[in-house]
């Protein structure tokens, strides 16, 4: 299950005692302090705390007081001006913590984020739960012929049945032998001392979940949303992004329309690409030849303009 009981009264206890309070609040990240969404078979992600709002932005680029000085329309002017100029200082004003249950294998790509603030799960003090990433049979890929990090078409038939049940049988055979090592009963029944838990932990798959606390601001934030929630991000960490960026959308709207517009929807384009656009623009037949283009440049660009 994603959460575990214990983290379900704590979720219920804390939902059932607000405070006021004189800080900046966002409605709409108010709405999911410390609601869990579902991620994966076992995942999911929840915000603990969040620090600003869309007005915070602005009030650091003014460096003004109160809640602003400026109408809800000139508000969203510079907040569409910061990020359409690459301006980031504002923006790291916002802050949130999320807690996040994750495989193993996602928190290593998540991890090479590494303006954050991160503490994560001991499996040398604690044992870790039973719990793996067993992909759906749809999400079984071949490796892509073009991209070396990528998937191509799904399996199918009996590999795909062989792939899935090889996934949980070592699973499984690995999280039996780690329990065994750990414990203090020996297979045959005798006594033994038991495997010290930072050790037995090398054992088990990357596949298994762990759980973090994951403190970032808003600039890095949007740095790793438009990696993470890109259509060629690895499915396992996309899903998540994606769920982040719904609790963004509600927390700072505003920002989020503007990093939506200029980086999730917009395109950077080289010098040499720019040159092409325009001779295009003037009517000559621009090739890849004639590009000044590699062959995966050309790709990428014809992707921008169609």
């Amino acid at each position: 299950m994603p959460l575990s009981p214990d983290q379900q009264a704590e979720i219920d206890s804390l939902r059932a005692q607000p405070r006021q309070t004189l800080r900046a609040v966002s409605e709409g990240m108010e709405a999911h302090l410390y609601k869990a969404v579902p991620v994966l078979d076992h995942g999911f992600v929840r915000v603990i705390d969040y620090m600003g709002d869309d007005a915070a932005i602005c009030q650091a680029a003014r460096v003004s007081y109160g809640r602003g000085t400026k109408s809800v329309q000139n508000d969203e002017g510079l907040i569409r001006y910061l990020m359409r100029h690459w301006h980031s200082t504002p923006f790291e004003m916002c802050e949130v913590k999320l807690h996040v249950k994750l495989p193993v294998f996602v928190a290593r790509q998540w991890i090479r984020h590494r303006t954050a603030n991160v503490n994560e799960y001991s499996a040398r003090y604690s044992i870790l739960d039973r719990e793996f990433y067993i992909p759906q049979p749809d999400a079984l890929a071949a490796q892509s012929v073009i991209n070396n990090q990528g998937r191509g078409e799904a399996l199918s038939g009996e590999e795909a049945a062989r792939v899935l049940e090889w996934l949980k049988a070592d699973a499984g055979r690995a999280y039996d032998h780690y329990e065994a090592m750990i414990g203090d009963t020996a297979p045959d029944g005798s006594a033994q001392a038991g495997l010290a838990r930072e050790l037995a932990r090398m054992n088990l798959p990357a596949n298994i979940y762990t759980q973090w606390y994951w403190k970032v601001d808003l600039h890095n934030l949007f740095h790793f949303l438009r990696l993470r929630a890109d259509a060629h991000a690895q499915y396992e960490i996309r899903v998540y992004a994606d769920a982040i960026c719904e609790m963004v959308k509600d927390w700072v709207p505003a920002a989020y329309a503007a990093f939506e517009d200029y980086r999730m929807g917009g395109v950077t384009l080289s010098a040499t690409g720019v040159a092409c656009l325009r001779r295009m623009l003037a009517g000559e037949a621009v090739t890849q030849e004639t590009s000044g283009m590699s062959k995966g440049e050309w790709r990428e660009f014809e992707g921008v303009w169609g």
